[in-house]
């Protein structure tokens, strides 16, 4: 518990973009390779610290849905959320965003607050174990997903 993968992406666009991107958690599926999308739930409509989202996920044959409760929502800054699953504590993602002269570098955070229990049953709900490794590559493509979208208007 507790291990931590971050990545950053120098991005041509500018910090006010990519934060309203990152933070429409419906979209999110355009471009994370896990996540699908989801709703905003419990009279929440959009991003603002404490609101909660139902997020979809998928992977291979496998599909899940996480509880997510915002916790830093700092337009074209910082939006960074904890993400439960069945209760159990499952990590905690941000995103971060500096200006540069070119745009904006933005650094995803995953930190994992998973548990003995919340890792033994991980896998047959979700079918990965969602290692350091796989979780730099989803990064990685989420990133650059990310960036392609930002950098041609949004």
């Amino acid at each position: 518990m507790g291990e931590t993968v971050s990545l950053s992406k120098e991005i041509a666009a500018p910090p006010e973009r990519i934060w309203s991107l990152v933070s429409d958690m419906p979209r999110m599926g355009e471009w994370s390779p896990e996540n699908t999308g989801g709703t905003w739930t419990k009279g929440a409509t959009g991003p603002a610290t404490g609101a909660h989202f139902k997020g979809t996920n998928t992977h291979q044959k496998k599909s899940w849905t996480t509880d997510i409760v915002v916790d830093t929502c700092e337009p074209g800054r910082e939006f960074a959320f904890e993400v439960t699953a069945a209760g159990f504590k499952v990590a905690r993602r941000s995103y971060q965003i500096e200006p540069t002269a070119t745009g904006s570098r933005v650094t995803e955070t995953w930190t994992d607050r998973r548990g003995a229990l919340a890792r033994a049953i991980g896998k047959p709900v979700s079918g990965t174990t969602h290692e350091a490794e796989q979780t730099r590559a989803g990064i990685a493509a989420t990133l650059e997903r990310l960036a392609q979208v930002a950098e041609a208007g949004g």
